[in-house]
């Protein structure tokens, strides 16, 4: 599955013969530069471009086109490379009314595939305005490793002024002559695809021969220099008419400076997955006459089967609340007109008495129980067709969605690309009680966890003491930290502990066992201060580097992973100053990287009083045990929460996690 970048970030690459693919909209010239371990290019021999357009493992295109293939073969870097730069910028115009800037043409979008045409990593480089140059992503090895980084950096002041912020003596003259270059060849330049069709997108072609059908050709494998994809027409059309709108700014005001017949603006939203169409959703086996279909696993949307499987799941939650709130409506339609009956029978005195308040009140009563029996039918019959839909689902799911007894953890291997969410309990209703729904969280996350270890009574009757509740909750924080380490890239995400009083060694042994963690649990006061201030100093290293603009200028070897803090017996060593650090991660961390997970009674935390208010109301609370606390957005039901513990006996998250600490060790060589 492509991984869609974002600005600054990364992923694997697990081949070293690559393309490059550009489509811009509008000609653009497409250079490469070589940079060593600094990412500075120590001379012009070092730039592919134009004019020079082979470097040892580096082809680029010879002139301006509006799509480019770009070529790169990693194991004949030289030992001295350690990075290539993709280089976009607008060809100097010369007093033509080309575009000067790419905030006035369609985002450009770069694609890195290998050579069966399949894309690795893909990025749309939305946010330009008056640059006429940018640093569209970088292939950069790290420990023996290769990634791709979406970078994104664009300059005003168009190559030379890029050059020359890559450190290159020559920059101006070497912008002169790539110029040059592209000028001599703008005869030859392909020019800005014609109007698309009404069903078309900016199409992101593959190398593969096959002609689709939204698709007039390829072109065939190895073919030398930019070849432009295929694209339809589109008849023009005004605004109302279903046409191309003006162009806007920042601001939202008109763009006069849109190009009129440099080609049409993309107006599709930037990190829409277009490559090609979805594979088809499995199909279900023909219903018999007045029978329910069939239930498929993964029949949902989507442009993938985890994609597919994820809308499915919440289309099985959203379905479950809409029931349920219909059948309590019923209910309570049905009760609220069996007291208006019951009602209107007894305020005649004469009916108070002999036979005929009592028929009243038993034709009241069975009114009622029809009503009822027939809401509890029609809920029947969607419990029924929802639990076959669990049954096929539920078995399908990947290791990121799946309960720790899913035979998928028998096949786990460590990813290599983050999933779109992951699995944190199950969610049910008191009407339908066999069923569960996974209940899945975004990824990455976009806020902490309360794991509330004061919870000692669950649902089902039975009561804990509070060092069993304890225990329960240290375990469901394990549990939680040991599947996001599964589901993420071996080394994207490092897991801190903090144990004050070392009170949950027993239950943290898998993760210290494994050898999964960042470093040991931190102890006492000074552990908790070294930690704290470790991961505060991080946030407030990150957010000035994002600020500022210069993503990349954070100290080398600095760890670009995701980090999870497990805070564990909270209150306990914690003075005033380490709770407003606790806030102060809980609320900026989310944003670059750094998350909260705290194992904490809340009644005993109480003492902080207001200072302790925001970060409870900051962080997501889970339970140990089954409780009924989370409400939907819809209707608002009280969906009872069960947290995904391992079953008892089972080595499933050790040997996960096993598995995890080696793929770590490997990567570290």
């Amino acid at each position: 599955m492509t991984a869609e970048l974002v600005r600054g970030q990364n992923h694997p690459l697990s081949q070293s013969r690559l393309e490059i693919r550009i489509s811009a909209g509008t000609p653009v010239v497409a250079t490469a530069a070589l940079g060593d371990e600094n990412g500075r290019i120590h001379g012009v021999e070092w730039v592919a471009h134009p004019g020079a357009p082979t470097q040892p493992g580096l082809e680029v295109p010879r002139q301006a086109a509006a799509d480019h293939r770009l070529a790169v073969d990693l194991d004949a870097m030289t030992d001295a490379v350690h990075r290539v730069s993709v280089l976009l910028a607008l060809p100097a115009q010369g007093g033509s009314p080309g575009p000067t800037r790419f905030g006035a043409v369609a985002a450009p979008f770069v694609a890195v595939t290998g050579l069966d045409g399949g894309e690795v990593a893909s990025y749309t480089i939305t946010g330009l305005e008056a640059e006429s140059a940018v640093v569209a992503l970088e292939l950069y090895r790290r420990q023996g490793a290769w990634k791709v980084r979406a970078v994104g950096q664009g300059y005003a002041g168009g190559l030379a002024e890029l050059l020359t912020d890559q450190g290159l003596p020559e920059a101006v003259q070497l912008a002169g002559s790539i110029n040059e270059a592209v000028a001599r060849g703008l005869a030859r330049s392909v020019q800005a695809p014609p109007a698309r069709t009404s069903d078309g997108d900016r199409s992101r072609q593959a190398a593969a021969p096959a002609v689709g059908p939204d698709q007039g050709g390829t072109a065939p494998q190895g073919t030398p220099g930019p070849v432009p994809p295929s694209y339809g027409g589109q008849p023009a059309a005004g605004p109302g008419q279903g046409g191309p709108q003006p162009a806007y700014g920042a601001a939202g005001t008109a763009d006069p400076s849109a190009p009129a017949g440099g080609g049409p603006v993309d107006y599709s939203h930037p990190r829409r997955q277009n490559s090609a169409p979805p594979t088809p959703a499995p199909a279900a086996p023909q219903a018999r006459p007045g029978q329910p279909a069939q239930p498929v696993a993964g029949d949902a949307t989507g442009w993938s089967m985890e994609e597919r499987l994820y809308n499915q799941v919440w289309g099985m939650f959203e379905d479950l609340a809409r029931t349920t709130a219909a059948y309590r409506s019923a209910v309570d339609f049905a009760e609220s007109r069996m007291d208006k009956e019951l009602e209107q029978a007894l305020s005649d005195p004469r009916s108070r008495i002999g036979g005929q308040g009592d028929a009243a009140r038993e034709t009241a009563r069975s009114r009622h129980a029809q009503l009822v029996g027939q809401a509890r039918e029609s809920l029947d019959r969607d419990l029924a067709q929802l639990a076959a839909e669990a049954e096929v689902v539920e078995p399908a799911l990947p290791p990121a969605f799946a309960r720790w007894d899913n035979p998928a953890w028998h096949a786990y291997r460590v990813p290599m690309e983050i999933p779109m969410a992951v699995r944190l309990g199950d969610l049910r209703l008191p009407e339908a009680d066999p069923i569960r729904i996974p209940m899945l969280l975004r990824l990455p996350l976009e806020r902490g966890m309360w794991i509330d270890s004061g919870r000692a009574d669950s649902l089902d009757g039975s009561f804990t003491d509070s060092h069993e509740a304890r225990r329960l909750a240290v375990e469901t924080a394990v549990a939680h930290a040991a599947r996001l380490l599964a589901v993420y890239p071996a080394g994207e995400f490092t897991v801190h502990v903090i144990d004050p009083a070392g009170s949950g060694a027993q239950a943290l042994a898998p993760l210290t066992r494994t050898g999964v963690l960042a470093g040991p649990p931190a102890q006492g006061a000074a552990g908790v201060t070294e930690v704290l201030g470790r991961l505060t100093q991080r946030v407030d290293l990150v957010q000035m580097a994002l600020r500022g603009g210069a993503p990349d200028a954070l100290p080398p070897g600095f760890d670009a992973s995701q980090q999870l803090l497990i805070v564990n017996d909270f209150p306990h060593g914690f003075d005033d100053r380490a709770v407003n650090q606790l806030r102060y991660l809980a609320d900026e961390g989310p944003s670059v990287g750094v998350h909260l997970m705290m194992v904490a009674d809340r009644e005993e935390s109480s003492a902080y009083g207001p200072l302790l208010d925001p970060l409870w109301r900051s962080l997501l609370r889970l339970t140990p045990v089954p409780d009924d606390h989370l409400a939907d957005p819809w209707v608002g039901h009280a969906w009872t929460y069960e947290p995904p513990l391992v079953p008892p006996g089972s080595q499933v998250l050790e040997q996960v996690l096993t598995q995890v600490a080696a793929a770590r060790r490997a990567g570290n060589r």
